[in-house]
């Protein structure tokens, strides 16, 4: 595990790598379990976390995608089994502090769904993206709710139903992603991502993110009230005034 996941921090922010290149950075439910607790771990000391992969493809699925299948389980076992994918969905949507994806080739299936949680996301002209699950005769739910809040109901269905594989371009238009830079550009585009939001007190960074994820579901007059409250505390607060 520690060599297919790695963790680096420095000057503020936290880096985390699938580091499976070989196996087209598949992602088992044990890594799945050990992201999870990476993603948590960073949030403590950092100001966000740098989310991308080794090699050519930034995520080719779950490494049980495609496996031959044996007897069923239970149902309420087979449900209890799948928490390790929804705990890790969850700790993306959850962070305190913001994680920014750099996807430099394909991502298909959950590895779409990772590169659509990630709050700002980046890709190279080269990035693929699909969600094949119906191809295999597996239901998609766990995937789609992953890019629920991402990509409108229409894109969704589309990816969901067709398992098209849709380029950058395509996915940008979707909502999947931030950005689309030419791929010889994606290096300095993370560096100068990386420098803007180093420059940003860690109380703000938190409370954008915080307001993002929770305001989403609100009634406007609750997020109205909920934005005025985080903005008299953070603006009053030392850090915005040094």
């Amino acid at each position: 595990m520690a060599n297919t996941l790695l963790l680096e921090e420095s000057e503020g922010f936290a880096t985390i790598k699938i580091n499976d290149p070989e196996n087209g950075n598949r992602v088992s439910d044990e890594m799945a379990a050990e992201l999870t607790n990476l993603i948590n771990e960073a949030q403590s000391n950092n100001q966000f976390i740098l989310f991308k992969s080794v090699g050519s493809a930034f995520c080719m699925g779950r490494a049980v995608m495609g496996e031959k299948k044996g007897a069923l389980p239970e149902a309420l076992e087979m449900r209890n089994k799948f928490d390790v994918v929804f705990d890790l969905y969850e700790s993306f949507r959850n962070s305190q502090i913001p994680i920014i994806g750099i996807v430099q080739g394909e991502a298909h299936g959950f590895g779409a769904a990772l590169a659509a949680l990630t709050d700002i996301t980046i890709c190279s002209e080269n990035a693929k993206f699909s969600l094949p699950e119906t191809s295999h005769n597996i239901m998609p739910t766990m995937a789609m709710s992953a890019l629920m809040g991402r990509v409108g109901r229409k894109a969704l269905l589309h990816m969901t139903y067709t398992c098209d594989v849709i380029d950058a371009q395509l996915a940008l238009n979707f909502g999947l992603i931030t950005q689309v830079v030419p791929h010889i550009e994606l290096s300095q585009t993370e560096q100068d991502v990386i420098r803007k939001i180093k420059r940003i007190p860690l109380s703000a960074i938190k409370a954008v993110k915080e307001f993002s994820t929770e305001a989403e579901e609100l009634s406007t007059k609750s997020a109205k009230a909920y934005a005025r409250n985080l903005h008299a505390t953070i603006n009053s607060s030392e850090s915005l005034r040094n």
